[in-house]
């Protein structure tokens, strides 16, 4: 009998500590929702064009949009469906894994620099995901990195990422860019990531290739 529990114990840890794959993405390995990583975030252009806004500084982006536009996906998970997007019947949430990140983020977002829209790649990509905390979590996990908000474009910018969150491997990462609309600061940017995640539902087996 005893050794029979060892066995499972032996099992389940082997299967819990697994290496993912790439080709696991589009099987029915369960996926965990991490969240959007505005780290890196760069907003091209005045914030104050919206009315409902004002002026808008480092600390409002960090402190009230960057948890308001994460709160959504949980909130409103039909209209954010993460899990229609991968193809799942329903994924895990962990957003407390980008919250951390977000929260201990010092940076200047605000630019009117256009080049700046375009400022991450899959290496900084890869390096930013070795550094994360995936608070003993493994298998796939998901994340939007969201590089740019241009409101001359009006899109933003963001690569979606998948990790293997066990080896803080990336094994897939795809820069995606969606149209903003709406009335107010943060429901016009939250359109974008709207409108990104039915591009991935649409893309999603093409992925795979």
């Amino acid at each position: 009998m005893k050794k029979y529990i060892l066995f499972l114990l032996a099992a389940t840890f082997t299967m819990s500590g697994f290496a993912q794959t790439k080709s696991d993405i589009f099987g029915s390995v369960p996926i965990t929702w991490l969240g959007l990583d505005f780290t890196h975030l760069k907003f091209i252009g005045g914030a104050a064009q919206f009315k409902d806004a004002g002026t808008i500084t480092n600390g409002d982006m960090r402190i009230k949009y960057f948890p308001a536009w994460n709160n959504l996906f949980i909130a409103e998970q039909k209209k954010y469906d993460v899990a229609g997007a991968v193809h799942r019947d329903n994924v895990v949430y962990a957003t407390e894994v980008t919250r951390d990140v977000n929260d201990k983020s010092t940076a200047d977002y605000f630019t009117d620099k256009p080049e700046d829209y375009q400022i991450l790649n899959p290496e900084t990509i890869a390096t930013l995901v070795a550094g994360y905390d995936f608070k003993g979590k493994t298998g796939i996990g998901l994340v939007f990195f969201v590089e740019g908000m241009s409101k001359d474009k009006v899109e933003a910018s963001m690569w979606v990422t998948f990790v293997d969150m066990g080896s803080k491997k990336v094994l897939l990462t795809n820069r995606m860019t969606g149209g903003a609309g709406g009335f107010g600061f943060r429901n016009y940017w939250a359109k974008a990531f709207y409108n990104v995640l039915g591009d991935i539902e649409h893309d999603f087996k093409k992925w795979s290739k």
